[in-house]
Parts: structure tokens; C-alpha cells; sequence
């Protein structure tokens, strides 16, 4: 797939050693936090810990993104009165943000975060990302995606909420401005099932728009993820929580942060894989000592006197793999030992005429 101008643009020190292709892994946060800015940094070191390439976040200005009259979708919180409160209790400041992204930079991680108006695009553009990622529920948004193709930054497109026909659009608009981007297959539900994952659409993304693609997973596990990677994914995102008993509306669709770990090194573990296909042949020669030793030879099942005719019966295969091979015993029989051969005895070229 087309991944390698994408994470080259956006994260350049990833792109080091003799691995071909490397692909992104994002812890996102979102609304782990719980609006404690603490919780917000421990993430941060968590994350890093795992390995991870890219921290995420969401940033929600109440005022510029929602009214009063926004629903809950699921009524999660017992401290918020309203939807509208909620995103007010998850919003920090400016100054807030820049510490969060210097915090994200000392730790070796990429930092991202998914504005939800052009109020938070543009403090985040202050702040100083390297890319955009898109929301599911703002890639129908032509005013929020027109400023951040304006932005000229890479834009990571999430598709949850869109059919192929708003995907299209928006395509079109960042492809008009020669931006780079990568569109990535998400399932908006909390947790997805594995047969609503899917990863035929995500190829079927690579296909359609040639570009870099990628898995949003809201599973809840590692298995999509690696699938993802296995497939050629440049990006592979999933949300994150320290533990399953955890307060918040993300948590049964996140994995934790051992189990980020866990899928940061399998997908790098994959990566060492599609690196090197292999090789039958090269593989059978260098493992020849250990041929030798689990392979079988032909050897007689008694004593023969020197002139023996072989057939059949007066032949079988045993271990080690060091004598005339179990695989031309066929090509042994009607010919003639030219010495005396004891039973069990290990059958040489020099020893049939």
C-alpha cells in the first residue's frame, strides 16, 4: 500500500533501519482523562511506555462545538446534567495543551488531537501538531476540513459515521490541494463486533483512493490492530484506558495499556515479517545440520552379504539423515551392495553399484 510519503511526512524519525514499511500506532486518550489534567499526563507515560508511536486526544471547546440541546447518547455520567457540561468539564486551556504536547515531544511520542470546531482547530495549530486526525462525526464537515486543508498539515481521515459518497467528497477536497492524507476504516460502536471491523473496507480504501490507509478499532481488543498491520495498514489507532474499571464512555472499546504493549510488538513483530517473505530453498540449507539429524537414511533390516540384491523387504528408514536419503530408497532396489552391510547400519553411495 501507499504508506511510505504519508508517515514519512509526518513522523520522519520513524522511517530509520532496513524496514521498509512501519506503521503507525496511536494511543488515543480521547476522554480517558475524565477532564483531570494529571490523568491526561499519566496517559502521556503510559503510552510512551508501550512503545507506541503517537498519543491522541480530542479537543472539546463546549461553546464552539454543541449547544444546550445536545443529547446524550448514552447517559454515562452521573456528575454531568448535560451533554454540553460534560465536553465543558473535558476542555483545558491553551497554556494546558502546550504542556501536554511538550510532555508528548519529551517522551518520543507524535501528538495529535482531533478538533471538534475551528475554535479548537485553531488552538491546536498554536500548539503546534504535525498532522490532523478527523473525527468519524466531522468528515461531513466542509468548514472544519477546508481550514484544515488550508493548514496545508497531513490530515488522517476517520470514515465511522460516512458512506462512501461523503468519504468521496471529502477526499476530493484534500486530493484538490495536494495534501497528504490517508483515510482510515473505523466502526463507530462501542465496542465493534469482529464482523462489523471491517478490514475489507479498509482495503477497499487503499484501492478506491490510493493512498495510505488504516484501522480506527474501537474493539476493545488487539486483534484487529495486528490483522490490520498483517494487511498492510500505515496506521493503526486504539483507544486506550489503565483499566477496564475505569469511569468513562470509551472504556469497553479501549484495551489497556499492557495490552497496547502487547499490540506494539506484535505489529513490529509483523512488520520483521513482511520485511523478509522468506525463502524455501535458503531456509533448507542453512537448517541442513538439523536435516541431518531429524531426516532419516536407508539402512538394511539385516545383516547383507556383500553382493545382496535389495528389495523391499530387506530395507526400511531410520534416523539420522546422514546416509543415502529415506526419499531414493525406490531407487535402491534390484542394485547390489558392493561390501558387507550390518543391520541398521547407515547405506553410503559407495556401498550399492
Amino acid at each position: 500500500m501507499h504508506s511510505a510519503p504519508f508517515i514519512d511526512y509526518i513522523v520522519p524519525p520513524l522511517r530509520g533501519g532496513n524496514s521498509p514499511r512501519r506503521t503507525l500506532v496511536i494511543g488515543e486518550v480521547a476522554q480517558a482523562h475524565d477532564g483531570s489534567l494529571g490523568m491526561a499526563h499519566a496517559f502521556i507515560d503510559a503510552i510512551a511506555a508501550s512503545g507506541a508511536d503517537a498519543v491522541k486526544f480530542q479537543t472539546h471547546l463546549a461553546g464552539a462545538e454543541s449547544t444546550p440541546a445536545e443529547q446524550w447518547r448514552v447517559r454515562f455520567s452521573r456528575q454531568d446534567s448535560s451533554r454540553y457540561d460534560y465536553w465543558r468539564r473535558m476542555e483545558f486551556t491553551e497554556e494546558q495543551w502546550i504542556g501536554l504536547k511538550a510532555h508528548a515531544d519529551d517522551r518520543g511520542l507524535v501528538f495529535l488531537s482531533s478538533p471538534f470546531s475551528t475554535e479548537a482547530l485553531r488552538l491546536l495549530q498554536r500548539v503546534g501538531v504535525p498532522a490532523w486526525k478527523v473525527a468519524s462525526g466531522e468528515t461531513n464537515n466542509p468548514i472544519l476540513l477546508t481550514e484544515m486543508v488550508e493548514s496545508r498539515l497531513p490530515i488522517m481521515l476517520s470514515t465511522g459515521l460516512s458512506a462512501f459518497a461523503e468519504i468521496d467528497a471529502a477526499v476530493e477536497l484534500i486530493r484538490s490541494q495536494a495534501i497528504p492524507f490517508a483515510v482510515l476504516q473505523c466502526t463507530s460502536a462501542y465496542p465493534s463486533r469482529a464482523e462489523d471491523v471491517g478490514l475489507g473496507v479498509m482495503l477497499e480504501f487503499g484501492r478506491r483512493y490510493a493512498c495510505p490507509v488504516g484501522l480506527s478499532d474501537h474493539s476493545g481488543t488487539i486483534y484487529p490492530g495486528l490483522a490490520a498491520a498483517a494487511l498492510g495498514a500505515a496506521i493503526v489507532e486504539v483507544h486506550v484506558t489503565f483499566s477496564r474499571e475505569m469511569f468513562g464512555p470509551d472504556v469497553s472499546a479501549s484495551v489497556t495499556t499492557t495490552e497496547l504493549r502487547q499490540l506494539v510488538d506484535g505489529v513490529r513483530f509483523t512488520e520483521i515479517m513482511l520485511a523478509h517473505p522468506g525463502n524455501k530453498d535458503r531456509a533448507a540449507a542453512l537448517l541442513q545440520p538439523v536435516r541431518d539429524l531429524f531426516g532419516k537414511s536407508v539402512v538394511p533390516r539385516v545383516d547383507l552379504r556383500a553382493g545382496t540384491v535389495l528389495s523391499g523387504d530387506l530395507l526400511t528408514v531410520k534416523k539420522p539423515g546422514t546416509g543415502i536419503p529415506a526419499a531414493r530408497l525406490a531407487d535402491l532396489l534390484g542394485r547390489r551392495v558392493r561390501r558387507s552391510v550390518l543391520a541398521d547400519e547407515l547405506l553410503q553411495e559407495g556401498d550399492v553399484e
